[in-house]
């Protein structure tokens, strides 16, 4: 028998990867979070889709809305526009939610206790990512030093990020390669309908499919050569 690891599915790309990496070795629990994004019922939807996909039973949907009462950021406060992409900033973004994976790390790693896994996958890229200070390597180790010491002696649990160190076309290659369900995914941090093309998260997505030489198979409302 497999053992158990935990995937947070946010619905995207990079998450729906690190899942599909976790599903060659582990038994998968796959939780998801809404926190009153924007494109909260779309993900939802996406997540959905990737569990059935991968016939998950044992899945966990958490709302921490608060964080949209928090706000300070484009994802969760309507009066901050989310902004057109620009591949080449090193600023935080205004989409960069406060501390937001350490909220979801905190509810996995409270269920992985429970439900006895031994592993917490995540999708965090830090090289081509958005700049987010909770996507970087050294986030992650002071984590896991902080699950050694906030959970009973005789739990071993690990957050793993298999991605941390790739490009975006990598994270695209790695999902054909494991036949990872893309088509199910959604990226676009603006619309519900159809994915802007315009966004951060869309022009990163867009790029690392081109790079990889392979096709999107989601559509566009704009279709920008990034």
């Amino acid at each position: 028998m497999k053992e158990l690891a935990i995937a947070l599915v946010s619905g995207g790309m990079d998450s729906c990867v690190s899942a599909g990496i976790a599903e060659q070795q582990y038994e998968l629990a796959l939780l998801h979070v809404n926190y009153g994004q924007r494109t909260e019922a779309r993900e939802l939807q996406a997540f959905n889709d990737i569990a059935d996909y991968y016939n998950v039973k044992r899945r966990l949907v958490v709302s921490i809305e608060h964080l949209k009462f928090i706000g300070g950021s484009s994802l969760t406060d309507d009066n901050i526009p989310v902004s057109l992409a620009d591949l080449s900033n090193r600023n935080i973004p205004t989409s960069y939610v406060p501390f937001r994976n350490t909220h979801l790390l905190a509810i996995a790693v409270s269920w992985a206790e429970v439900i006895d896994a031994g592993k917490v996958f995540i999708g965090a890229v830090e090289e081509d990512s958005s700049g987010y200070p909770d996507c970087r390597k050294e986030y992650y180790q002071a984590f896991n030093k902080l699950i050694e010491v906030g959970t009973k002696p005789e739990t071993h649990i690990e957050v793993i990020t298999p991605l941390i160190d790739m490009k975006k076309e990598d994270i695209v290659r790695k999902g054909v390669e494991l036949n990872v369900p893309l088509h199910l995914t959604w990226s676009c941090y603006k619309n519900n309908d159809v994915a802007c093309g315009v966004c951060d998260s869309c022009a990163f997505r867009i790029k690392g499919f081109k790079n990889a030489g392979v096709k999107d198979p989601i559509k566009y409302a704009i279709t920008i050569d990034w």
